[in-house]
């Protein structure tokens, strides 16, 4: 089977970003990459679509969800880690960080409620019936 010049089925795209082809096509529907159909139906990219996937999956890592990664739309492109970071950018870094501040105080809380309630079963406790 031949390939098409600077195109890329999604297993070579999968391979070369270390994503699963599911989550290129997730990315693909929620409009962060595109693809053509060949003539047999497969799914190709563009072969500069692995530079905005590696971008896409540097993002998801740091925290941001699929919504906050449209705002970096324009510059998935290029080398996101060399660039001057967008007043935008840096905004919608800093709410998915108060974000998830404030999931990990109600998770610590719900742990330390949790932690409280199994020391206290852990004390000695006077038995209620006599024991032989």
């Amino acid at each position: 089977m031949t390939r098409e010049v600077g195109r890329v089925r999604i297993g070579e795209l999968a391979e070369a970003t270390g994503a699963t082809t599911r989550a290129l096509r997730h990315y693909e529907q929620a409009g962060l990459i595109s693809s053509e159909r060949a003539s047999n139906g497969y799914r190709v990219y563009e072969e500069r679509a692995v530079v905005r996937v590696r971008n896409i999956r540097h993002l998801l890592a740091a925290g941001l969800t699929l919504d906050d990664v449209r705002v970096f739309l324009p510059c998935l492109d290029g080398d996101m880690a060399a660039a001057p970071p967008s007043d935008k950018g840096l905004s919608v870094a800093r709410e998915r960080l108060a974000v998830l501040d404030a999931r990990i105080a109600a998770q610590t809380e719900t742990r330390d409620r949790l932690e409280a309630a199994l020391r206290d079963r852990r004390r000695p406790t006077t038995p209620t019936h006599p024991t032989r």
